[in-house]
């Protein structure tokens, strides 16, 4: 379990079906995110938690509910998947309920995971994608020193339409000079 100033972040578990279930329907999030689909179809969320919870045993993933502390509610999911142990890299994904937009609560979640994802995991490069069309994930990452590494044009097709990614990296280098120390909370 990471812990921030107002969040907790969860391993995933059957129990937050549901709530993934009820978010990612929301055309708001499925629209800007590259794997969630819209419709979101019925028993998507018990298949995704499923995966992640064989991945995380394997050691391939590492995923999170997001918790908002002076709730206890479910608000997103935060994850580092697809862990390439040969180069020490991994992909960062990230998407917030709509409710929980614009407060902060990215940012504050990525701190831990980064700490969980460069001390703990032992990587190098933590890279993450979004479409060209969601700038606000791009201002979550460079805040966070992220830099951007180029633009895949027409990298996915989203609704029949094939969209351009923007591709962001961090390094462990950048990151420990940038960082502010934040620890993961076991």
């Amino acid at each position: 379990m990471l812990e921030t100033d107002r969040l907790i972040l969860r391993p995933l578990t059957p129990a937050d079906t549901p709530s993934i279930q009820r978010f990612a329907s929301a055309r708001e999030i499925a629209d800007t995110m590259i794997s969630i689909p819209h419709p979101y179809p019925m028993g998507e969320a018990e298949r995704y938690v499923a995966k992640r919870i064989a991945e995380f045993e394997q050691g391939q993933s590492r995923a999170f509910a997001i918790e908002r502390k002076s709730e206890n509610q479910f608000c997103g999911v935060i994850e580092i998947r697809d862990v390439d142990r040969e180069h020490s890299q991994a992909e960062l994904s990230f998407w917030l309920a709509v409710e929980a937009w614009g407060q902060g609560y990215m940012s504050e979640a990525l701190k831990p995971l980064l700490y969980l994802g460069f001390e703990n995991l032992d990587l190098n490069r933590l890279y993450a994608y979004h479409m060209v069309r969601n700038p606000g994930s791009g201002k979550v990452l460079q805040k966070n020193g992220f830099t951007q590494e180029g633009i895949l044009r027409q990298r996915i097709r989203k609704s029949g339409v094939f969209e351009d990614v923007k591709l962001w990296a961090l390094l462990r280098q950048d990151w420990q000079n940038n960082s502010t120390g934040v620890a993961a909370t076991n």
